[in-house]
């Protein structure tokens, strides 16, 4: 709920520029980049269920300070502090579904859990919006408060998690056996940097994309915000059900498919003008949304060694840290050098491209 609002409560309470109040963001995508691998790993150790637990209680306490800091300089190193330990979640808690959910229900379990996150982003900004103006701090408190009380949920809620599950005999052949490696295996690597451009074209929907609603087609920022409610509809309503009818699709298959239509999706802008046509790019993107990352995080699970899922989920979770702190900001160097048509064909390209690695390094992990 806080982080809509970090640019916003810095430009008109501590009074920074735009470009200062960018590097506070820059600073929480650093943030989210360095917890990843490492969160990953702890989780391992101490137990996935335990980090989430300390991650909501500790950044929760954390978000409480931010109204008593008015310092630019300090409230950038509480930023990167806050982010290293609130996204310490997200590792932790794919890797308890990864071990939890089965093979087969993992990209059902997936999409419910992208079901949860954007059901927050969807009130969490309204909720945000309505105390920021009766009192910023009030922001902080309520987001601080809710975290905390999600964390005590889960350690009086008594979930025990399950420490070991059999595993397929194919997973055991592709795990890595050398027990001293920080890094994933390289085959991991490969299919992380296959993930990458349709990452990167995905955060396009932050990036470049309200840019080129606004100032090259001409409509309002509300027109903006109506357009984008398009895609959270839709996966609130649709992605479980649709990934529910695709269990029987192999995660390879989901995944081209996904990065095909996420592709097109915002690659079609570059012919889009007009209101219909739009909504129509957002519905193609948003199947290959909803397709795609679920199939992504399944598959992330399944080729995971059991004793290092943590670790190998963390570097998962480090790609989408690396496209939410790049993807953006490269989106927007383009649209801004090159203009929106060389931009939107650009990401056509970059996601067909990214389809056709997924393809290509299927046979890797047969």
């Amino acid at each position: 709920m806080v982080l809509p609002f970090l640019a916003l409560y810095m430009t008109s309470e501590m009074g920074v520029t735009a470009a200062e109040a960018g590097t506070v963001l820059l600073a929480f995508g650093l943030g989210s980049l360095i917890s990843a691998p490492f969160a990953g790993k702890l989780s391992d150790k101490i137990g996935s269920l335990l980090l989430m637990k300390i991650s909501l209680i500790v950044s929760g306490i954390f978000l409480f300070f931010y109204s008593l800091v008015h310092d630019y300089y300090y409230f950038i190193a509480l930023t990167f502090v806050w982010a290293i330990i609130s996204e310490a979640f997200r590792p932790a808690s794919m890797s308890f579904i990864s071990n939890e959910a089965g093979v087969d229900e993992r990209k059902t379990s997936f999409a419910l859990y992208r079901l949860a996150i954007n059901l927050g982003m969807s009130f969490g900004p309204v909720l945000g919006g309505i105390l920021s103006t009766v009192d910023f701090s009030l922001l902080f408190y309520v987001d601080g408060a809710t975290s905390i009380i999600a964390g005590l949920f889960l350690i009086f809620s008594r979930i025990k998690l399950t420490e070991q599950k059999e595993l397929p005999a194919e997973q055991e052949q592709v795990s890595p056996t050398k027990k001293f490696s920080f890094l994933p295996d390289a085959r991991f690597l490969i299919f992380l940097l296959a993930m990458l451009p349709s990452s990167m074209i995905y955060m396009q929907h932050i990036g470049a994309m309200p840019l080129f609603i606004v100032h090259d087609l001409g409509y309002t920022t509300a027109t903006f915000g109506i357009l984008t409610a398009i895609n959270t509809v839709m996966i609130i309503f649709i992605e479980l059900p649709l990934n529910n009818s695709m269990k029987h699709w192999s995660n390879w298959k989901a995944m081209f498919w996904g990065a095909v239509l996420t592709a097109i999706g915002f690659g079609a802008m570059a012919f889009t003008e007009t209101i219909s046509a739009l909504v129509i790019t957002i519905i193609i993107w948003t199947f290959g949304e909803m397709i795609l990352f679920p199939a992504t995080a399944a598959l992330a699970a399944e080729i995971s060694p059991q004793n290092k899922r943590g670790a190998y989920m963390g570097f998962y979770q480090m790609t989408f840290a690396l496209s939410f702190t790049v993807g953006p900001w490269f989106g927007t160097l383009i649209y801004g050098s090159y203009g929106a048509a060389v931009l939107w064909s650009g990401v056509l390209i970059f996601g067909l491209l990214s389809a056709l690695m997924m393809l290509t390094i299927k046979k890797k992990f047969n």
